[in-house]
């Protein structure tokens, strides 16, 4: 039984390596997007035209997401903003923009 449970973690374990490597593809493909925005002005149909390919498809898929056309919207979204992903991800950004929302919500009220 203990080899059981063992090798059922070891396999949850590698499941979840493998769901961040290919989270961590997305986010560079979402960069090169951007940066394919900056310079000739297509990043958002460059990241819909992968996200709706075959790969494209399955990267998503192995990453967790849920490769559907409201997800393809997002990501589309994501790129046109032109925020780096490591950017986004920061605490910095974070805090930036909720402080934004709460001084919006402070405005509005």
């Amino acid at each position: 039984m203990k080899d059981f449970v063992d090798g059922a973690a070891f396999n949850n374990e590698q499941g979840n390596r493998a769901r961040k490597l290919f989270a961590a593809v997305v986010l560079a493909a979402l960069d090169d997007a951007i940066s394919d925005d900056k310079k000739y002005g297509n990043g958002p149909d460059q990241i819909a035209r992968w996200a709706r390919s075959r790969d494209g498809r399955e990267v998503l898929s192995c990453a967790g997401i849920d490769p559907n056309e409201r997800v393809v919207n997002g990501l589309m979204e994501f790129v046109s903003k032109g925020v780096r992903t490591s950017v986004a991800l920061s605490r910095e950004e974070s805090e930036r923009r909720h402080a934004a929302a709460a001084a919006a919500q402070a405005e509005a009220a």
